[in-house]
């Protein structure tokens, strides 16, 4: 067995007890998002890698779900969402949300959706426009399903969310937020020119890297 390959057992091993010990059984192995590490961009050919860095980093991005009241046109709308704790995403958004808020109600009626998010507000595209192929983006399609509240995933959720989000600790009690994610079926990659990256979800949830690390 090769050096690498054996720290990075000792880390995957590291990982475990700390889930087990300092935060508890139910905020390790609930999703089946792999455990990512990339503290620095991806190259572009790895797609998958490039794919969960930017879920892994960002902080909001852009939910879009069909609209009730807009009589089935597409709505968009600027939320907050973690897939993971800190530099530990799984690839799998969770949202917490209320539904006095279009976004929600719309989920509960009808659960296709549709997340995007972008390089840019990480700040590393430079000068580039956002729309420039080299300044990556990437949207999550599939359905936005509300998470059982008394489930290990619930727990893990809200974990993963309050770590990135503090304040949505002190969010209001009678405002009934919930935790709900997005069940991928699609995912429609640019990182650069030359048209969108075929990645199957799959590869998406458990990549193989050149860089970065998995646990």
């Amino acid at each position: 067995m090769s050096m690498s390959m054996m720290i990075l057992k000792l880390l995957y091993f590291a990982h475990l007890i700390f889930c087990s010990v300092l935060l508890g059984p139910q905020y390790c192995c609930v999703v089946q998002g792999r455990v990512l590490s990339i503290s620095t961009k991806p190259d572009p050919d790895d797609a998958a890698a490039t794919a969960r860095w930017l879920v892994s980093l960002n902080f909001w991005g852009v939910l879009n779900t069909i609209s009730n009241d807009l009589g089935g046109a597409p709505f968009g709308n600027v939320v907050s969402f973690s897939d993971g704790l800190p530099n530990e995403g799984t690839g799998i958004p969770y949202f917490y949300l209320t539904t006095l808020d279009p976004t929600a109600r719309n989920a509960l009626n009808d659960e296709r959706a549709s997340f995007t998010v972008s390089e840019y507000p990480l700040g590393t595209c430079g000068k580039i426009d956002p729309e420039n192929p080299s300044c990556s983006k990437i949207t999550l399609t599939g359905k936005l399903k509300l998470v059982d509240e008394k489930s290990k995933e619930a727990k893990f959720a809200r974990n993963a969310l309050f770590s990135k989000h503090s304040e949505m600790k002190g969010w209001p009690e009678d405002h009934n937020f919930q935790v709900f994610k997005l069940e991928i079926e699609n995912i429609f990659l640019i990182d650069w020119f030359g048209g969108p990256k075929p990645l199957p979800v799959e590869q998406y949830l458990h990549p193989k890297m050149n860089n970065g690390f998995i646990l």
